[in-house]
């Protein structure tokens, strides 16, 4: 059945997110790239990069998972790009090049329309602009019966926890303390949203921790 869910997220050991003041320079934040320090080491960040070579493992094994039976994503505009307010031309075609790793339909979330981006490798990135939900009934029909990835960021993570529309999410715990930036779960009772952890694996160079909804 198809799911809405989170994959390969990774936090702090404090629950960041992402780093504070997120900029061109630090689309992740200040610190924010030591985060993802396990997923950039692995066999699958390289071959995205067109690069051999990486660790095989179980960090990698779950970053490979985290793609699988993926049929849409969605995304929030600081994911696709730094810029903010109205688009200026289209020079901007997000951070990965001509050829995005989703290789599926992307749809990011902004508050100013663009035309659909077709990009190589079968990625089009469609910007909606009538809110998460309208979002995600686009994301459900492009998927055609695959599940939806929330790609993040921080924000639009919780707006979906919010709204009670994610059903599972895949943590990669990574062993830093960021102190500030986006929280994940801060007012968020995730209990209360019926989740529960179901299963944590220890990986070389993070904790992966799988919560799913257990009761609605």
């Amino acid at each position: 059945m198809s799911k809405v869910r989170v994959a390969a997220f990774s936090i702090s050991l404090d629950g960041f997110g992402a780093g504070p003041r997120q900029d061109l320079d630090n689309p992740l934040g200040v610190r924010g790239l030591e985060l993802h320090r396990w997923f950039f080491e692995t066999e699958v960040f390289q071959k995205i990069r067109g690069q051999s070579g990486g660790v095989a493992g179980i960090d990698n094994d779950f970053a490979l998972q985290s793609f699988e039976n993926v049929g849409a994503w969605i995304l929030g505009r600081n994911m696709f790009g730094p810029v903010r307010g109205p688009w200026v031309g289209d020079s901007w075609k997000g951070w990965w090049g001509d050829t995005p790793p989703y290789h599926t339909p992307v749809f990011v979330l902004t508050h100013y329309a663009r035309p659909a981006l077709t990009m190589n490798g079968g990625t089009t990135f469609h910007f909606i602009t009538d809110g998460p939900e309208a979002a995600l009934s686009r994301a459900k029909d492009a998927a055609n019966g695959k599940d939806v990835r929330i790609g993040g960021g921080v924000s639009v993570i919780r707006q979906y926890l919010a709204a009670d529309q994610i059903d599972e999410m895949h943590l990669a715990i990574s062993p830093v303390l960021l102190g500030e930036g986006e929280h994940l779960f801060s007012g968020i009772n995730l209990p209360k949203l019926g989740f529960a952890p179901v299963r944590t694996v220890s990986g070389e160079n993070a904790t992966h921790v799988f919560i799913e909804k257990t009761k609605r």
